[in-house]
């Protein structure tokens, strides 16, 4: 008697393990093409002065990448230490409120919960968001955190290496790395007109105060864009309310006289029929 083999498909996989593979496919790219920017900072931060161990020791233990070139640039511009320390405490506020939302969607065990809060980021936060479930959103945490984690600190290191081999970095105009990859992770962010306005207010604010005030403070008082835009935006709306509240109103006011008229012009017309009636019936 014959036996029949069952030779096993791609029709029959398992869609879970299809769906696990596509996060983790994602993760993976968005972890590869990010971390290879620790090249930058490598060389960036090794411009700027600090040692190879002090700038592997920063994507070591902050591993915020905006924070780390908001730091070395303050740094490489001169500033002191502690205003671009403020600068760069500031840019990585943001990851606390990442770490609000993330903490009910991923809703992991307490003792882990130290260690994840470290890879809190822009990168696994918009990975982990686009998850529709919470097992592809701890599959995609988990994936992009690790890749990104291990490739920022390795390029960080090979980057700095090799600035040191390079020597002066200014020379080769590798200084530029750092506004350069901060720019190309920023544009990208940039949706709307009023997040474009507050960016542009914050160039101008940047460059404008940069040979005016000690290296670093232009970082922090760049940080007033934000809430200057949405000052100048509520006003914005609120006029155009009252603005639109006084059309409708003048609207309404000409569509209530019209009515009046139009009543008038009726008991006018009544009170005619009314009096030729009389003469007639005289």
């Amino acid at each position: 008697m014959a036996v029949e083999r069952t030779v096993p498909t791609d029709s029959g996989t398992d869609p879970e393990q299809r769906a696990d593979s596509a996060v983790i496919r994602d993760a993976l790219g968005v972890g590869v093409a990010v971390g290879l920017s620790g090249f930058a900072f490598g060389v960036t931060s090794a411009g700027s002065g600090l040692s190879l161990l002090q700038t592997c020791l920063l994507s070591l233990l902050v591993f915020t990448g905006a924070s780390q070139f908001a730091l070395v640039g303050a740094l490489a511009a001169g500033g002191s230490p502690f205003a671009a320390a403020a600068g760069a405490f500031f840019l990585g506020v943001r990851n606390t409120f990442y770490g609000l939302r993330l903490s009910q969607l991923l809703a992991l065990p307490r003792a882990v919960r130290p260690f994840a809060a470290h890879w809190v980021i822009d990168e696994t936060t918009a990975v982990t968001l686009a998850q529709p479930t919470r097992r592809a959103a701890r599959i995609g945490f988990t994936a992009t955190g690790l890749t990104l984690y291990v490739l920022w600190n390795l390029t960080t290191l090979l980057g700095a290496l090799g600035a040191e081999a390079l020597g002066d970095t200014g020379a080769w105009g590798l200084d530029a790395a750092g506004p350069a990859v901060f720019l190309a992770l920023l544009a990208p962010m940039l949706r709307t007109t009023t997040e474009r306005a507050v960016a542009g207010l914050a160039v101008v604010l940047g460059l404008g105060l940069l040979p005016l005030v000690p290296g670093g403070v232009p970082v922090l008082i760049a940080a007033l864009a934000a809430p200057a835009v949405l000052f100048l935006k509520g006003r914005g709306v609120s006029r155009t309310s009252g603005v639109a509240m006084r059309v409708r109103g003048g609207r309404a006011d000409r569509r209530g006289r019209t009515d009046l008229k139009d009543q008038k012009d009726v008991k006018d017309q009544k009170d005619l029929e009314e009096t030729e009636k009389k003469g007639q019936e005289r």
